[in-house]
């Protein structure tokens, strides 16, 4: 088995299309599926559904991707950590990080790393803080920007950049109508909640606890900016970074109710493991630098 091969799986697996998975590990249609065939006879599976559409995986297929991308990811991580003994760092790094890449300083990041380290590649993935968190805790992402209220989490660094505030916002038409004097009012309305996995959920309990009721259910948003498109289109309050809240408040979608406020803080965080591949510590050493 060569990473080689691996490498061809996971572009069959993403394209779904042998040109176009060719085209993406830079050589031939033939030459894709006798890598595939090779490794499916050594493997002893069928890894692919070949049909007119093009190829899906089986339900080995699926399993083993995972495999192929962590054996991938290691095999990587061994050549950052060679060339951080001949004192270069190099590789892509994958960074979890909420929305909004400006208030993140993504691009003073990049230009640090560009200058620094022009070998390290930082691969941006966009979620949800707890689950970016638990995705770090599995090794599938190296290092990421959350929300977190916490001082700390079991197993991670946590570099603390600035602290941040939470508030709730009102849709326009309900400010207009009437804005709720007290937190009792305010819960009455109709609200925009997020999954159980989002750092915005754990605010909203709080919010709630605090008025003496319980969580709301009904609409649901997925992202920050989710939450934001909702409010602005009238559908119920949300919570916000105020940040993000006083832009939408200054863009006509939205009201910062002035009643309550959750502290927060957007932190940095990685793995001990993660941290020993140089080009991780590179990216930790530009985050740093970018917000000190």
């Amino acid at each position: 088995m060569e990473i080689y091969q691996l490498k061809t799986f996971v572009a069959v697996a993403a394209e779904g299309n042998l040109t176009r998975a060719a085209d993406r590990v830079f050589t031939s249609p033939p030459a894709v599926s006798a890598q595939l065939k090779a490794l499916e006879d050594e493997l002893g599976v069928r890894l692919f559904d070949r049909n007119s559409r093009g190829m899906s995986l089986t339900s080995a297929g699926e399993q083993l991707l995972h495999e192929a991308q962590r054996t991938i990811a290691a095999a990587q991580a061994m050549q950052a950590a060679a060339a951080g003994f001949r004192g270069q760092a190099r590789g892509a790094v994958r960074m979890g990080s909420v929305s909004d890449p400006v208030s993140l300083r993504l691009g003073e990041v990049f230009v640090r790393l560009a200058q620094r380290h022009p070998q390290v590649a930082l691969h941006l993935h966009q979620g949800v803080s707890v689950r970016t968190i638990q995705a770090v805790r599995r090794g599938e992402l190296d290092c990421a920007y959350v929300l977190n209220a916490h001082e700390q989490q079991e197993g991670l660094e946590v570099v603390r950049l600035q602290p941040n505030e939470v508030v709730a916002v009102l849709p326009v038409n309900q400010a207009k109508e009437r804005v709720p004097g007290t937190l009792a009012e305010l819960v009455r309305l109709p609200w925009v909640t997020t999954p159980a996995d989002c750092g915005l959920r754990w605010h909203l309990g709080q919010l709630f606890e605090a008025a003496g009721a319980s969580l709301p259910t009904g609409a649901m948003a997925d992202t920050e900016g989710m939450v934001r498109s909702m409010v602005a289109s009238g559908i119920g309050a949300g919570l916000m970074r105020r940040d993000q809240a006083e832009e939408a408040q200054r863009q006509g979608q939205g009201v910062v109710w002035q009643g309550w406020t959750g502290k927060t803080w957007l932190c940095w965080i990685s793995s001990a493991s993660a941290l020993r591949v140089p080009a991780v510590a590179a990216v930790r050493e530009a985050v740093i630098d970018s917000w000190a």
